[in-house]
This record gives C-alpha cells, sequence and structure tokens, in this order.
C-alpha cells in the first residue's frame, strides 16, 4: 500500500510539473505575438505588477476590515470628491482619445482588426487603452474607502469581481490587442465612468445635492444595456467572421453574461426588493464605480434614507399647516 500511495503522489506531481512546464512555454510562446509597441510601457514588461497590486488588493480587503475594527471610521468626503471628479476628468480623457484617434484611423464600428504599426493615430489609440487599463487599477480605491469608511456591506462579491477582473484581464488586452475591436468596449465603458464618476462626485457633497440625484437607479439599467450591447457587438463579429481573435470574443460574451446576471440581481434587490432598514449598516451592496449603489463609502441607503427624511418633512410641515 504505501508502495502505491508513493507511485501515485509522484504521478501526481510529474503532471503538475508538466502543466507548470507547459504553461511557462505557451507563455513564452505568446510573447512572441504581444504588442512590440506596449512591450516597454510602464507595468506591460511583464504580468507579475498586475497580479501583485491585484493580490494586495484582496490581502486589504481581508486585512483591512481587521484593521479599522476598533477604530472610529475614517472622514473621507473631501479626499472622495477630488478622487471622483478626478476620475471623471481620466475617463472623459480616454473617451475623447479613443474617440478622435478612431476617428482619425478610419475605425469601423462594427469590426476592425487590430494594426500593431507605429501610425500615430494607432499608437494614439494604444496608449488611451493603456490609460484605461490603469484607469481599473486606480479604481481599486473605490474598496478601500469603502474599508476606511467600515461599510463593510458594500463591499460584495459583485464589488470585487467587477474590479479585480478587469484590472487583471485588461493587461491581456493591452499587451495583444492594443487596438482594433479592443476600442468599442472601452470607449463605451469610459463614456459610462464620466457619468458614474460625475453621479458619486456630486452625491459625495452632501444631502443638500443628494436630494437631487433622482436619476442614480437610471446608471444602473446603462450598465445593464451596456452588456447587453457587447454581447451583440461581439457576437455580429463573430458571425461576420472579423479577423480578431476568436477566443476572445467569446471569453468576452461569457464574462459580459456574468455581469448581466449580477447586475440583474443587484437591480432587483435594490429597487425591486429593497430592504427597509435605511441605518447605516444596512446599506445594499454595490459597485462604486460599475453599480451606483453607494459613493465611495456613502451608501446608497443613507443618501436613500436623507432624502426620503427630507420629503417626510416638507409633507409633515404641510400638514401641520
Amino acid at each position: 500500500k504505501h508502495t502505491v500511495v508513493v507511485g501515485l503522489s509522484s504521478e501526481r506531481m510529474e503532471m503538475v510539473t508538466h502543466f507548470i512546464n507547459d504553461t511557462i512555454e505557451f507563455y513564452k510562446w505568446g510573447l512572441t505575438i504581444a504588442d512590440k509597441r506596449v512591450e516597454k510601457w510602464p507595468l506591460m514588461q511583464s504580468p507579475l505588477p498586475t497580479l501583485t497590486i491585484s493580490t494586495l488588493y484582496l490581502l486589504f480587503i481581508w486585512l483591512g476590515p481587521k484593521w479599522v475594527q476598533n477604530r472610529e471610521p475614517f472622514q473621507l468626503r473631501s479626499i472622495l470628491i477630488v478622487y471622483n471628479f478626478g476620475m471623471v476628468i481620466l475617463n472623459f480623457f480616454i473617451c475623447k482619445e479613443l474617440f478622435l484617434a478612431a476617428r482619425a484611423a478610419g475605425y469601423s464600428y462594427i469590426c476592425q482588426p487590430v494594426n500593431y504599426s507605429d501610425d500615430p493615430n494607432e499608437v494614439r489609440i494604444a496608449a488611451a487603452l493603456w490609460w484605461y487599463y490603469v484607469s481599473k487599477g486606480v479604481e481599486y480605491l473605490d474598496t478601500v474607502f469603502f474599508i476606511l469608511r467600515k461599510k463593510f456591506n458594500q463591499v460584495s462579491f459583485l464589488h470585487v469581481y467587477h474590479h479585480c477582473t478587469m484590472f487583471t484581464l485588461w493587461w491581456i488586452g493591452i499587451k495583444w490587442v492594443a487596438g482594433g475591436q479592443s476600442f468599442f468596449g472601452a470607449h463605451m465603458n469610459a463614456f459610462i465612468h464620466v457619468i458614474m464618476y460625475l453621479y458619486y462626485g456630486l452625491a459625495a457633497c452632501g444631502p443638500k445635492i443628494q436630494k437631487y440625484l433622482w436619476w442614480k437607479k437610471y446608471l444602473t439599467i446603462i450598465q445593464m444595456i451596456q452588456f447587453h450591447v457587447t454581447i451583440g457587438h461581439t457576437a455580429l463579429s463573430l458571425y461576420i467572421d472579423c479577423p480578431f481573435p476568436k477566443w476572445m470574443h467569446w471569453a468576452l460574451i461569457a464574462y459580459a453574461v456574468t455581469f448581466i446576471v449580477l447586475f440583474a440581481n443587484f437591480y432587483y434587490q435594490t429597487y425591486r426588493h429593497p430592504k427597509k432598514d435605511f441605518s447605516s449598516k444596512g446599506g445594499k451592496a454595490a459597485v462604486n464605480g460599475a453599480a451606483p449603489a453607494a459613493v465611495n463609502g456613502l451608501g446608497k441607503q443613507e443618501s436613500k434614507a436623507l432624502v426620503e427624511n427630507g420629503r417626510k418633512k416638507k409633507k409633515g410641515k404641510a400638514k401641520r399647516e
């Protein structure tokens, strides 16, 4: 029996070793077809910096709540305002660069192969997509602000899944396809993020502004529309046999479907079947930068309570008069 167990362990170790070696060889082969224009750009020489940042992000999600457990919540109102409006500017820049460069390069919104040349417009598009990738890393601060303000319930699975996968997967996008069909999704998402971070910035200004932000639930609807458009656009590319990596098309469709399911559940729980507890601990989970349920630590239920309380006071005053 001892001999059999040792034999099985040896076979498993050999399989693991072969798998690791094959993975390394596949990665080395992949580097031979990577985009040479971006190989010396910051963070692009190796996936290790991106994976390290993402790992530290996950570690902070685990250790952060323990660190602030016996501390008072941080008051970050001024920082939130600056951060959110800074993200508005960054996403507007990305959106503007992609639109102008794609227009100058004569891009098609239906099917656009990647052009790996050093044409100024193509390099401009690649640079804008790199900034888009960087912006996804910056968005990790959304979670940091939630935890520092002890809004732990806002750090939902949807929130973490969205932030962690976007930053990590877009490294792959920039490394191999910094142009072509990649511009469509980034262009659309950057535009939506301009609107969303504008909402977050205004909401962070306090109750006097929050009561005018009646349109927050429509941002979630826009997000869901975005994912459906992504699936439709990608399916059309496959149907017309657009010369763009097929595996990326199928992976993008699967990825978008996961977001549709998660956001549909979030929308139902938040707007169709909301909880009645409007306390600071009863806020709904949200994705800052992806779903407008909270503002970098300013919970949806808190802002909703402030608005509804204001309305109740007005109604009560009218009755007394």
